[in-house]
């Protein structure tokens, strides 16, 4: 073998000197290179997305919510409900809630639709959601405010566009509780609420439409007296909250209740994001199959350059076998330094993008404002293996044609 690699090692380096790598031979390490190093940054990125979106979703939301069919979501017997919830095995905390869409306006006239959600945190136990360190201005208090109105909690986002700060009040307008006037016109329900605080999720989507107000306040705004939109619940592992959501069902008999896990509720980003990266994937280990291709032009040149050399060699005593080997080699040995320096480059890169945070993206579209990365070790693997898997099934044409020339006929070779 250590003929073969001497060989092998010669026939990839410049006619200058064996210190020198030929320019094809760059060319195809190149190729390789560039192939590993997009796709472990592709990769990484798009895990890091589905990360961060996962965190950020399980932060704000509960792992569970149980609801009940039909269109008007109310829940008229929920603290009977809301016990034997909290008996089944592997609930943490759980809570009723109130979800849904209000119209805001502030002094100046401006008003837009928003989503409100009333929340009651003294009975949550373990916080079902992380809105405590959420706030950035104010404080979490859903009890008394100085001037007498309810409560309310903003998204950054929300208040920055409206210009609200803590000890602002603003008109908080039903969509539900529609009330018909004397003269037939309808007349919605409105109340004032004071400002006393602004969260950031750092999900534009929940910054930007999200408000948080008391449990019986919502109650009250609403109309439903003490009907609840359905409960909310959180589980010691949030992997695990498929099989607890039908154990909840299991034991209220389905029916007219239904238990959704976060996977469910999310289910189509999740699946586009896993797409979106197969897709990506795929198309950036094509870069991996086009360097091949450089891999076989190149050990094709150095079969018609070294034709005659390889005459002489196998009329030494070289066998065909050996040549093959010879061949191989170089093609693994372009792979491995391809696929070696790539994934340097690609770590490189890597770790800039997480330090430096040097990509930003719309926020309203992709719930976040910068590319987020995340190293898997298994991802890594399979790129580098695959790389060098394709480079060496990209010698075996070359080095069989070097394998089956006659020594005779090679000598002669021009």
């Amino acid at each position: 073998m250590k003929l073969e690699w001497y060989i092998a090692r010669r026939y990839l380096s410049s006619r200058r000197g064996a210190r020198f790598l030929s320019l094809i031979t760059l060319i195809a390490i190149g190729g390789v290179l560039v192939g590993v190093m997009a796709l472990i940054v592709v990769t990484s990125v798009m895990s890091g997305l589905q990360r961060d979106l996962r965190d950020k979703i399980l932060g704000t939301n509960p792992h569970i919510w149980l609801t009940t069919y039909g269109e008007a979501m109310r829940m008229e017997e929920w603290p009977a409900v809301l016990e034997r919830v909290r008996g089944v095995a592997g609930v943490q905390s759980a809570a009723p809630f109130i979800h849904t869409e209000v119209g805001m306006r502030n002094p100046a006239g401006h008003a837009e639709f928003a989503i409100l959600r009333g929340i009651d945190p003294q009975s949550e136990g373990e916080p079902i959601t992380d809105i405590v360190r959420q706030i950035r201005e104010g404080r979490f208090r859903l009890g008394e405010t100085q001037s007498g109105y309810p409560p309310l909690l903003v998204g950054r986002a929300l208040a920055d566009r409206f210009g609200l700060f803590p000890g602002d009040v603003v008109d908080i307008i039903s969509l539900q509780g529609v009330q018909v006037s004397p003269l037939g016109s309808l007349v919605p329900k409105m109340r004032k609420f004071e400002v006393a605080g602004r969260f950031e999720t750092g999900m534009y989507e929940y910054d930007n439409k999200f408000m948080y107000t008391g449990l019986a306040e919502a109650q009250e705004l609403t109309e439903m007296g003490v009907a609840v939109t359905g409960l909310e619940i959180r589980v010691p592992d949030a992997m695990q909250a498929d099989v607890v959501a039908g154990r909840i069902e299991d034991e209220l008999g389905y029916y007219p209740y239904r238990a959704e896990d976060w996977k469910v509720m999310n289910s189509s980003l999740f699946s586009a994001l896993r797409l979106e990266k197969l897709a990506m994937e795929i198309i950036l280990l094509l870069i991996v199959v086009v360097a091949a291709f450089n891999i076989i032009s190149t050990l094709v040149m150095v079969v018609t350059d070294k034709t005659r050399e390889i005459g002489i060699l196998k009329s030494m005593g070289l066998t065909s076998r050996q040549v093959l080997r010879i061949f191989m080699l170089q093609g693994v040995v372009i792979g491995v330094v391809g696929a070696t320096l790539g994934a340097l480059g690609g770590l490189f890169l890597i770790w800039l993008l997480d330090r430096y945070k040097l990509i930003s993206i719309p926020g309203d579209v992709y719930f976040i404002d910068h590319l987020p990365v995340a190293l898997d070790l298994v991802d890594i693997g399979i790129i580098l293996g695959l790389s060098v898997l394709i480079s060496f099934f990209a010698t075996l044409y070359p080095a069989r044609q070097a394998a089956s020339l006659l020594p005779v006929e090679a000598i002669r070779h021009e």
